[in-house]
């Protein structure tokens, strides 16, 4: 049975992502765009006009050209607002920003100086043709400033907003590599119309965003959305509870934008108190499922809206949204299916629709989502159908007034503090240990984090756990690291050699 949006269609407008998003920044002036919450720096919607344009005329003078690749690698900053089309974690080790800038066959990088040294490795490996940092030029850098040496005018480009791509966003898989994700202007677009149906922004918002912009829902719902409003966004390079709650009361800010472990701190943290947060107007969490618990706490303790919002990298940002329109919201639940969105309960094994009311895999099919998976038509057609249905592989239930729960997940992500941990990658850094006979990687239930990695192991000989634990430490970024060991005598495995992760899943919820 095919489910459909109870917001019905909105009209998607045809112009690329910059043209949608920054179409009132030049008559907004001198109004705040965005706030860099550590320095208090400013960058005004004039600033933010004018500095894209200029961007773009330098990149177009130093060579870059239609449809090249633009890599950025650093933390929540103010020049993120730039024309970006990959985003690198700049928490990623050298080989995984190398490997993410070559499948991307990114031509330009640009870094800030915490993030250089490993960026100019990682473009050596990956062949980059030119790396900008932010400040002072430095050995194998240009500063950035030098593009904006060449004018305000860049040259005209033809854009099909259909076909032509704004971004190359990476999502890990089971394989354990990223996949670079595809996403037309329209897609995104669509998913920043489609959700400003459920949870409109004004110009008088002023969300704290600490969830970071090289995903996509700090790059579309914590950046994107708020400069198509004419929004202030407050920014933190990087979360810690108490700079977070005193930006709130300096800034008087009025939404939270984040993902579960800072609903959890709003809920449970003794600092909540000290603070003055009666500006604060609503709370939104997304990057991986909030429990009914910890939503219920949060809107009970602040009095105010607490909402989530469901989506995947491959969707744009957006599936379903708690609405913002009176009705509270229901706690543990994703939200409703977004306008121009369509969804399917599937059980997975046989491929047919589940009965109503009863939890299936998720399959969506909509405006929003991305065109396939770069370079990767057999892990396309893996999850995107002939029909355009992308197989999302969540197990979800809908109640009969159209609420979305996310009851479990088919894929074998870990979620981990909103980052996506793949353990296949794990895997097999573990098992290039000599003491290693055999391995798997779990996600362990945290009401911190929501999952963490856990490793099982069968040893070759003696070894203690934090030997393993460093072991993988070294050759990864920091939300992929093992968290635990656990050693067992085998591996539970299918006749076919498939790790049976359920059974070690089940383990640890037992």
């Amino acid at each position: 049975m095919i489910i459909t949006s109870a917001f019905g269609d909105v009209g998607i407008p045809d112009v690329t992502l910059p043209e949608y998003v920054l179409a009132h920044a030049p008559e907004r002036g001198a109004k705040p765009a965005i706030v860099d919450g550590a320095s208090g720096r400013v960058l005004t919607y004039a600033d933010l006009a004018s500095g894209v344009r200029r961007c773009a005329a330098g990149l177009a003078a130093c060579g870059l050209r239609p449809r090249d690749v633009f890599a950025i690698m650093m933390p929540n900053l103010p020049e993120y607002a730039g024309g970006v089309v990959t985003t690198l974690s700049p928490l990623a080790t050298a080989d995984e920003a190398a490997y993410q800038l070559a499948d991307t066959s990114a031509r330009f990088l640009l870094t800030v100086p915490p993030c250089l040294q490993t960026a100019l490795a990682a473009a050596d490996k990956a062949g980059v043709e030119r790396v900008f940092v932010l400040g002072a030029a430095a050995p194998g850098a240009s500063a950035f400033s030098e593009l904006f040496g060449y004018g305000d005018t860049p040259p005209a480009v033809r854009v099909d907003p259909s076909r032509d791509l704004a971004a190359l966003l990476c999502s890990s898989g089971t394989t354990g590599w990223p996949k670079g994700v595809m996403l037309t202007h329209r897609a995104l677009v669509a998913a920043l119309v489609e959700l400003d149906r459920l949870a409109p922004f004004g110009e008088q918002e002023r969300p704290i965003c600490p969830i970071p912009f090289f995903h996509v829902a700090g790059q579309s719902a914590g950046m994107n959305k708020v400069l198509r409003a004419g929004a202030t966004v407050v920014t933190m390079s990087r979360f810690d509870v108490e700079s977070f709650l005193a930006l709130i009361q300096q800034h008087r800010v009025t939404a939270v934008l984040g993902a579960p472990p800072i609903v959890l701190a709003l809920a449970k943290h003794p600092l909540v108190d000290r603070y003055d947060l009666s500006s604060l107007e609503k709370v939104v969490s997304g990057s991986a499922p909030l429990s009914a618990q910890v939503q219920a706490a949060c809107a009970e303790r602040l009095g105010r809206f607490v909402g989530q919002a469901y989506g995947l990298t491959e969707t744009g940002l957006i599936v379903s949204a708690s609405p913002h329109d009176g009705r509270p919201a229901r706690p543990g639940s994703a939200g409703m299916l977004v306008p121009n969105t369509e969804a399917r309960l599937v059980d997975p094994a046989t491929g047919t629709d589940v009965p109503a009311g009863e939890a299936g895999e998720l399959w969506v099919r909509g405006p929003q989502l991305m065109s396939g998976y770069l370079g990767n038509p057999e892990a396309t057609a893996d999850v995107l159908d002939d029909d355009g249905w992308l197989h999302t592989g969540d197990l979800v239930r809908i109640d009969p007034d159209g609420w979305l729960f996310v009851v479990d997940r088919v894929k074998e992500l870990i979620k981990y503090k909103g980052h996506q941990v793949a353990p296949a990658q794990l895997e097999a850094l573990l098992g290039a240990h000599p003491a290693v006979a055999d391995c798997a990687v779990v996600g362990r239930p945290d009401e911190a984090a929501g999952e963490i990695p856990v490793a099982y192991v069968v040893r070759r000989r003696d070894v203690e756990a934090v030997e393993l634990i460093e072991h993988v430490a070294g050759r990864v970024s920091p939300p992929r690291r093992v968290r635990a060991v656990v050693f067992v005598d085998e591996i539970p495995r299918s006749p076919a050699g498939k790790i049976l992760r359920r059974v070690l899943a089940d383990h640890e919820r037992s």
